[in-house]
């Protein structure tokens, strides 16, 4: 399983970005899917998963509210819509994969992307 990130930025405070994950192999649909982020200096942290079929998403308290977790199985694909973003919202974003029920931990997820930078300016 190979996994692609794009979509990052540079964005003015209070703008958005939609970052996406693309998922090489046929079976995307058996994976729970996740974005992390780490700053500059910073542990990675958890951001968003969502289920395998979407029906079950989890947010960190941070991004609660202006961030959303989407997939679309038919394009192999997750999305992260970020908006009203916030400086320290900056950091490399990387998406991830595990085959297990939906989890917040890093150490859960198998496969990961490379990571898309993203900045956000005051």
């Amino acid at each position: 399983v190979q996994l692609q990130a794009s979509g990052g930025g540079l964005v003015q405070a209070g703008g958005s970005l939609r970052l996406s994950c693309a998922v090489s192999g046929r079976s995307f649909s058996t994976y729970v899917m996740a974005w992390f982020r780490q700053a500059s200096g910073k542990e990675r942290e958890f951001v968003a998963a969502i289920s395998r079929g979407a029906g079950i998403t989890d947010h960190a308290d941070s991004v609660k509210g202006r961030f959303t977790i989407s997939r679309d199985n038919t394009k192999n694909a997750v999305y992260l819509h970020m908006n009203s973003l916030k400086p320290e919202d900056t950091a490399v974003y990387y998406c991830a994969a595990q085959s297990r029920s939906p989890s917040i931990k890093e150490r859960v997820y198998e496969y990961w992307g490379q990571g898309t930078l993203v900045t956000v300016s005051s």
